[in-house]
Order: C-alpha cells, then sequence, then structure tokens
C-alpha cells in the first residue's frame, strides 16, 4: 500500500512554497535595484533582480489576456488532477502540490504587479542549436549562453513536472486506472 500525503499535508506543501515564494521577492524587490546582480558563487550563481512579463524562464507571451486566462486554466487543471488523484501515492500528491503552489505564486505577482519577480541566475551550459530546413519549414536556430534568471515558483512548478514525468515513465499514468463520473468500471471491450 502506498503512503498517501494528508489533505492538510498537500494544502501545508502548497500554502509553504507560496508564502516563501512571495517573502523572497518581496525581499529582493525591496533590497535591490531592477538589474542589479549579486555573485554568490562567482559568475556561477548570482542574485539577480529582474521582473518577467512572460511566462517561466522568461519567455514571453505578447497577449497578457490571453496569457493570464491561460495561467488560470493551466492552475485550475492542477487542481482538478490533485483532486482527482488524492488517494494516489505521495509521490504524485507531492508533485502536483509543487505545481499548483508554483502556478499559484506567479499568479499572484501577474495580479498584483502585472509581472514576476526573478532571480535565481544560473550558468549551466551554453545551448546552440544551428538552424535548419525541414520539409519546407525554417528553423532560424537558437542560442542560449545563460540560463533564464527564475524564482522559487518556477521551481516548484519544474521540480514537480519533472518528479511527474518521471514518474509516469517509471511506474505508470496515474489517470490509466481512474474511473470519470458516468463511467462504469468495465469498459465497453471488457463487458464483449
Amino acid at each position: 500500500m502506498q503512503k498517501k500525503l494528508s489533505t492538510k499535508m498537500m494544502i501545508g506543501i502548497i500554502v509553504f512554497v507560496i508564502l516563501l515564494d512571495q517573502v523572497t521577492k518581496y525581499i529582493i524587490k525591496s533590497t535591490m535595484s531592477l538589474g542589479e546582480s549579486i555573485p554568490v558563487l562567482g559568475k556561477f550563481f548570482c542574485i539577480t533582480y529582474v521582473e518577467n512579463p512572460g511566462m517561466a524562464f522568461g519567455v514571453r507571451i505578447s497577449n497578457p489576456i490571453l496569457f493570464s486566462a491561460l495561467s488560470i486554466f493551466a492552475a485550475i487543471l492542477v487542481f482538478y488532477y490533485l483532486f482527482r488523484l488524492r488517494n494516489e501515492g505521495w509521490l504524485i500528491q507531492g508533485a502536483l502540490s509543487l505545481i499548483a503552489a508554483g502556478a499559484i505564486g506567479n499568479l499572484i505577482d501577474r495580479f498584483v504587479h502585472g509581472k514576476v519577480v526573478d532571480f535565481f541566475d544560473v550558468e549551466f551550459f551554453d545551448i546552440s542549436i544551428p538552424g535548419f530546413n525541414l520539409l519546407g519549414w525554417h528553423f532560424p536556430g537558437y542560442s542560449l549562453t545563460r540560463w533564464p534568471v527564475f524564482n522559487i515558483a518556477d521551481s516548484a512548478v519544474t521540480t514537480g513536472m519533472i518528479i511527474l514525468i518521471f514518474y509516469i515513465i517509471f511506474i505508470g499514468d496515474p489517470l490509466k486506472n481512474l474511473n470519470y463520473p458516468g463511467q462504469d468500471k468495465k469498459t465497453e471491450i471488457e463487458t464483449e
């Protein structure tokens, strides 16, 4: 039998991550100037105050209303699956709690300030994909010389997604055995 997180524990994870995210963003905003960078481990890791009007890791979407609507929809979807998978093991519950907390943390910033405060600035590795043509479609190429600046909410979403992906790959799809409202426990194939 898999261990499960109680509803209080899942809410506790969500509240803790949101509070940690909001407090760190407040500290950064109130103690640093926009664009200021403080080296922690040389140039490898810095605390750099930037404001991001787009998605996680600096991805930009030009329509803020559409972006906000998609963000709200995504958060609702995560809570729906958190509810549907409430009887699954603690790993799935924890992953979905992290994703929900991160989504809410960044939504708070978007609605209150119109942009998200990011501050973790890490140098991982350079990414360079040369341009190419494929089946008449031109890809102009992509180059990344420094990882995008991110925050605790972004980290929570990313960690939750990594756990979820590994869970699906190595344990299986947790939605596979769920019955949906109005669905009999036996499928049509099994009854024939």
